[in-house]
């Protein structure tokens, strides 16, 4: 089968689309034919090894030497002897190591039925992003009539955030680039700031939680904007150096000052389960949740989509197509 592949950390130009073996199917695994596949932060990081921090993180490099991709929409192609979920010809959806290629294996517990009213592409942007988004809510507390800010709301996490987050009462207030305004309000934002015409962390107003995505702005900046009691998600981990990148920002600072401030500052690195995916797969059939994607690449481009991810502000979730 081809897949991508790399053998050192580096820019987008170190992925290669080559010939390698099959999977091996074993007793719990379920094969699938791969249609689409997410392409987000968490491929770039495993890519690139930045924040240098990462480097020394043994799954980190035990990773880089496998397939790229989590993300993954397909069809099943065969199950192991104990899988009883799925069949052969099931479509399913969900996060599995090395989605970028023609077949992937995953178990049960990584996977659910893709809903019928999305297509495949829409399906692959939804498990990594949908995880961080309903985690980060759920770590907020989020409630009906909670005052919800959602940076980076155009982004992979940001427009299923805002869904979400809307799908549980909460009033949301969206930041984004102009152009993406009136996406960001068809999502269910009540309000939308447009961050390159207006300063939101001045003081001025304040939200009872904040979900950070991008991870850039200084943390000082964003308790402005926080109610004295208020909870702020910090989900990514762009900005600072090479060497922490923004993960010394939300890894470290933050915990250390919530200990001092009536104010709670959670960092998050979202975990893949079977529930949480299940609870995304039914707001998507209730209609609550629509994933946007934003482009599209094939699989000979994944090098593309990654330059696209670094070099542009992604609208939605970047897909890959097998």
């Amino acid at each position: 089968m081809k897949a991508i592949v790399q053998d050192q950390f580096g820019p987008p130009d170190v992925l290669e689309l080559r010939d390698v073996p099959d999977p091996v199917v074993r007793e719990s695994d379920v094969l699938v034919n791969v249609r689409a596949a997410g392409c987000g932060p968490d491929v770039w990081h495993i890519m690139t090894g930045k924040p240098y921090l990462v480097r020394v993180m043994p799954e980190v490099r035990k990773q880089m030497r496998g397939i790229r991709g989590w993300d993954v929409a397909g069809i099943v192609e065969t199950v192991g002897a104990s899988v009883s979920a799925f069949g052969p010809g099931d479509e399913v959806m969900g996060a599995i190591d090395g989605s970028l290629a023609e077949l992937a294996t995953g178990t049960e517990e990584s996977l659910v039925r893709k809903p019928a009213r999305i297509s495949f592409e829409q399906a692959a942007a939804v498990p990594v992003s949908g995880y961080t988004a309903l985690q980060a809510l759920r770590e907020a507390d989020v409630k009906p009539g909670t005052s919800v800010l959602v940076i980076g709301a155009a982004g992979g996490v940001g427009t299923l955030t805002v869904q979400i987050a809307k799908a549980w009462g909460a009033q949301v207030t969206g930041v984004c680039s102009g152009p993406k305004a009136d996406l960001v309000r068809s999502l269910g934002a009540v309000d939308v700031i447009d961050y390159t015409r207006e300063e939101f962390t001045d003081g001025r107003r304040r939200w009872d939680v904040i979900v950070d995505t991008p991870g850039r702005r200084p943390l000082r900046h964003l308790r402005r904007a926080l109610t004295p009691k208020g909870t702020l998600v910090i989900v990514g981990g762009d900005g600072g150096g090479n060497w922490t990148g923004g993960f010394g920002r939300q890894m470290l600072r933050a915990p250390i000052m919530s200990l001092f401030a009536s104010q709670r500052l959670i960092p998050l690195t979202a975990k893949r389960n079977r529930v949480d995916l299940e609870t995304l797969r039914r707001l998507i059939e209730a209609e609550s949740v629509t994933p946007v994607v934003g482009r599209t690449f094939p699989l000979s481009d994944a090098a593309g989509a990654l330059r696209w991810l670094e070099e542009d502000h992604p609208t939605g979730k970047i897909v890959v197509t097998v």
